[in-house]
């Protein structure tokens, strides 16, 4: 076996080793809060910093790891993003106060700006487009497995631990993942080209004054008029990008690539449809805890059945998108999606367990799905020349529909709260409705699809 070879089969691990650190990172910590702020003499309130803060650093960095990578090179740029999230993770584990663990969650955030978005980048250079869907099939899964996985644990670690090993945890990941990048990663680099710095203000600020107005919006920690202004100045940055990226000739972000038809449908359908989907690990725990009267540990075990259902549907993605092609797929499974999250708002506590677990284990199952096929018709089309740009809004999509997602629901919810003769249940049932309502109609995005779209993804089977 040579070099190239080993390589490339040791590839989609380094990349699927980056998407689980990114993803379980990103909810384990919400179980901890409480017991860091108390360490911390802090209010439980005053610890959403640590999380907004790492938020909103990988929400303005992912537009800018596809030029570092293209520049210095994708084994050289990941190495120093593992290395950066490592070193983050054991400095916020050592942190004696919030101002401390604010500071050292951005640097985990500059590292994780840059891990999945370059492992990826990597994947797109080194594989044909007809190899793409099984690659990315099997990136995927850790992705799905983290933020379910990262509740349970939490309460674990935090339960028969310390709030530290929430984040002593990433290290051995991280030093694996250093060893693997060194050995495996090809460093695939591009012409120069100079970087857009002024797009990039324009461009990362906007994100993240549109991802704080629905956060201030929906946790209504201010007056909701001022997150409705917040968000209002982000897009009027994010248009004004629009404008210079027509008048230079490097820009961050090429908009010719949204010519690109398929990219642009998958990049509205990964916004709209991941308002239902990113839901979910917020509301069912919640509902589970405050409504039901269930432990955290309890509520975290309770989301492991959509974790199996992510995993066993990836031995089914690929006969499915071959008998059904995208389009059916992404509106048949995108649909049903919203189907589930409307159910829960048949859920109570005096239901059998099992009418519980039944439906999220088969909506663990769509969503797996779901997330293979819009991701791979998403980056199908693109050509080398775009190959990077797209990764990254790609990237920057996925993590800003996940916040939006929590933050819509977080102000859906809010908005039933001021309902006083509603139950605490039935608040959850409400905005469980309203979720799933939008999810079945973002399925409808998904038929401005052509029934021939991404067939030449889908290796055809050997007839006997």
């Amino acid at each position: 076996m040579t070099k190239s070879t080993r390589s490339m089969a040791g590839l989609p691990w380094i990349a699927a080793m980056a998407f689980f650190m990114q993803s379980l990172d990103a909810t384990i910590l919400n179980t901890a809060l409480p017991d860091i702020a108390h360490s911390l003499h802090q209010s439980p309130l005053a610890m959403q910093s640590a999380v907004i803060s790492y938020t909103l650093t990988v929400a303005m960095l992912i537009p800018i790891s596809g030029w570092l990578a293209d520049r210095f090179g994708t084994r050289r740029i990941f190495i120093i993003a593992v290395s950066l999230f490592t070193f983050g993770s054991f400095a916020c584990a050592l942190s004696e106060s919030l101002s401390q663990l604010v500071i050292f969650r951005i640097v985990q955030g500059i590292g994780g700006a840059m891990m999945m978005p370059v492992a990826r980048l990597a994947l797109l250079r080194a594989y044909p487009r007809s190899e793409l869907l099984p690659i990315l099939n099997f990136v995927t899964m850790p992705g799905l497995v983290g933020p379910v996985v990262g509740p349970l644990l939490g309460g674990v670690l935090v339960t028969w631990a310390s709030w530290h090993w929430i984040f002593l945890i990433n290290i051995p990941i991280g030093i694996i993942g250093l060893v693997y990048a060194r050995k495996y990663m090809p460093n695939f680099t591009t012409p120069r080209q100079k970087f857009d710095m002024r797009g990039f203000l324009l461009f990362g600020i906007g994100l993240v004054l549109i991802s704080c107005g629905l956060e201030l919006f929906g946790e209504r920690i201010v007056d909701s008029y001022i997150g409705v202004l917040v968000m209002i100045g982000g897009i009027f940055l994010v248009l004004s990008y629009i404008y210079h990226a027509r008048r230079v000739s490097t820009p961050l972000i090429p908009l010719p690539l949204f010519k690109t038809r398929t990219f642009s449908i998958g990049i509205v359908g990964n916004v709209t449809s991941r308002l239902g989907t990113g839901c979910v690990p917020f509301l069912m725990p919640l509902m589970l805890q405050v409504g039901f009267g269930y432990s955290a540990l309890i509520a975290g075990c309770m989301m492991v059945p959509t974790a199996l259902g992510a995993i066993l549907a990836k031995s089914t993605v690929t006969e499915v998108l071959r008998r059904f092609g995208y389009r059916k797929t992404l509106f048949s499974i995108t649909f049903i999606i919203g189907i589930m999250i409307a159910q829960f708002s048949l859920q109570s506590p005096v239901l059998a367990l099992w009418l519980l677990v039944l439906p999220l284990f088969v909506l663990g199952m769509a969503m797996s799905t779901q997330f293979t096929a819009m991701n791979t018709i998403t980056l199908a089309d693109l050509s080398d020349e775009h190959a990077s740009s797209g990764n990254s809004v790609l990237a920057v999509t996925q993590q800003l529909s996940i916040s939006f997602g929590v933050a819509v629901s977080a102000a859906v919810l809010t908005a039933f709260k001021s309902n006083e003769s509603l139950s605490t249940v039935a608040q959850f049932h409400y905005t469980f409705l309203i979720m799933g309502g939008i999810t079945l109609l973002s399925s409808l995005v998904f038929l401005v699809l052509r029934p021939k779209d991404g067939r030449h993804l889908i290796k055809e089977r050997h007839k006997s």
